[in-house]
């Protein structure tokens, strides 16, 4: 069955809406042989909505983690109205979509042609950089445009995020004070940085704040935005981290020994936070060969971190007959493709019964899942749906 197919079924099923009561009712109603997609509006609503009554000050949404225009209006109306992104494409995507959002252009280093689209075209006025170079290039593309804003990204050392993102952008503290110099001759300015993703440390924010702190009175200018990042981290099978309220606290602490001028705006960068839980991934079992299952998506596709990362997700199995009351058991996975690096070796915790033609669901795939599907090997379709369920539980694997 093709996925147009799927789709008049699921609306011939369940209403034009194409809204499903669960994902169990859709799957025994579809029965899909194709990966599918399930998307919770209402979850991505309530932890947006959650995240601004949090962080005292403005919130951008990094477009990057799931730029799905569905899971983008489940978040605008929780009350996102910012919008961090990272290319051209993201920058008319949020324009199309929301007209009066604002949008900032967060990716250290453009392409020409992106700036001058961003800042003559969409209204663009925030513009990160971390090199001499990247400033010259704003001032040029938008003529010495005198209504710019320049935020400069501190370069962090090595912390103890699960991802790292200290090795390819974020200038020397030196160089960031040189930077934010220059950029308080062009217009107003900004300093940002990043702990890393999914970092499970609420003082890496008071250390990074302390840096950030040093290299602003050194460079003696008058701070209009301080951005703290993204890298707010959500539970994952053994991964448990504090509470939202912790982050927050620290960065108020932070914040609160710098002396910041009274009309300097704080920012944050949320994606995985604010989207993870809210989409979960159907995949079939195409074969069982003893701890190894084959199933119909995989590293190429929607579960790419599962891969190189060998990042853990939560499961449950759905029966193609029957239920399960088998105690749980550690299984790999390997994808559909070809390639022998089509492999996640988990450990993904199911029903030892599990088998050929059964379902899993695979929950926190709202962030960096199906915008990183490739189409290699021509394993492209995918197949998507709304529930109205609760999600996934991040941490105890279950039958659906």
């Amino acid at each position: 069955m093709t996925v147009a197919r799927y789709h008049a079924r699921t609306r011939s099923l369940f209403g034009s809406t194409g809204a499903l009561p669960s994902v169990r009712a859709a799957v025994l109603a579809l029965r899909p042989e194709v990966p599918m997609l399930c998307l919770r509006p209402a979850k991505a609503s309530r932890e947006a909505a959650r995240f601004v009554d949090s962080f005292p000050g403005q919130v951008l949404y990094a477009v990057k983690c799931n730029p799905d225009e569905a899971v983008l209006r489940a978040l605008a109306a929780g009350g996102i109205g910012h919008f961090d992104a990272a290319s051209i494409a993201e920058v008319r995507l949020v324009r199309r979509l929301f007209p009066e959002a604002g949008i900032h252009f967060m990716h250290p280093v453009k392409a020409r042609s992106a700036i001058r689209e961003a800042y003559g075209l969409h209204g663009v006025r925030d513009f990160v950089l971390d090199g001499a170079g990247e400033l010259d290039k704003i001032v040029a593309e938008t003529e010495g445009a005198s209504d710019l804003r320049l935020i400069v990204r501190l370069g962090l050392a090595k912390g103890d995020a699960r991802l790292d993102l200290s090795g390819k952008f974020g200038a020397s503290a030196d160089d960031a004070v040189r930077l934010l110099r220059r950029c308080a001759a062009v217009g107003r300015v900004g300093l940002s940085f990043h702990v890393g993703s999914q970092c499970c440390d609420p003082s890496a924010w008071e250390r990074a704040l302390a840096q950030a702190d040093a290299v602003i009175r050194a460079a003696a200018i008058q701070l209009d935005v301080l951005d703290v990042g993204g890298g707010f981290p959500v539970a994952y099978p053994g991964m448990r981290p504090p509470p939202l309220a912790a982050f927050m606290a620290a960065i108020r602490r932070g914040v609160a020994r710098m002396g910041l001028p009274s009309g300097c705006v704080l920012w944050c960068e949320p994606g995985r936070a604010l989207v993870a839980g809210c989409q979960s991934l159907v995949v079939q079992v195409q074969a069982r060969r003893g701890d190894m299952l084959f199933i119909n998506d995989g590293v190429y596709g929607t579960l790419s971190d599962a891969g190189a990362l060998a990042w853990r997700y939560p499961c449950r199995l759905i029966k193609a007959a029957g239920a399960s009351h088998e105690t749980l058991q550690a299984f790999g996975f390997f994808g559909p493709t070809c390639d022998s690096l089509d492999r996640m070796p988990g450990p993904f915790l199911l029903p030892a019964d599990t088998a050929e033609g059964d379902w899993i669901e695979i929950g926190q795939l709202g962030a960096y899942g199906a915008c990183l599907r490739t189409g290699f090997n021509g394993f492209n379709d995918l197949l998507r749906v709304e529930v109205g369920e609760p999600a996934v539980p991040s941490q105890a694997s279950r039958a659906a």
